[in-house]
């Protein structure tokens, strides 16, 4: 796998189909925590949700051959597991296929849970 300079380059270098959902998928993060600083963490885009945010406090994305993966963190998954029980599943990422819109509200939702739990357990 290439490495990238900036979340926007490996977008850049993605499919046109995965640039699209990519591209959504960040300003929805973004719009759930304006604050998150965006990194790029085993090559692929990271966003922490606090300062100088570890690994575990940092939410993924990554592009796929059919579907971009999302990557919240387990308890957060298990945390909507009813809202996402459309979407193919790992122990801590959902699949997002490119031929469904994204569910944004869904998304805000679990950006804000994850970025709250962090930080109960940051101070």
């Amino acid at each position: 796998m290439p490495s990238y300079e900036t979340i926007d380059d490996y977008i850049a270098d993605q499919s046109e189909e995965a640039q699209k959902v990519l591209q959504e998928l960040k300003s929805i993060i973004k719009e759930a925590a304006p604050d998150a600083t965006e990194i790029l963490n085993y090559k692929v885009p990271s966003f922490t949700l606090v300062p100088g945010g570890k690994r575990d406090q940092q939410i993924m994305m990554a592009a796929y051959t059919k579907f971009v993966g999302f990557y919240p963190f387990p308890t957060t998954m298990a945390e909507f597991s009813e809202e996402l029980k459309d979407f193919k599943q790992g122990i801590g990422s959902v699949q997002f296929p490119y031929n469904k819109p994204l569910p944004k509200e869904l998304i805000i939702k679990m950006v804000k849970f994850r970025r709250e739990e962090i930080l109960q357990n940051w101070k």
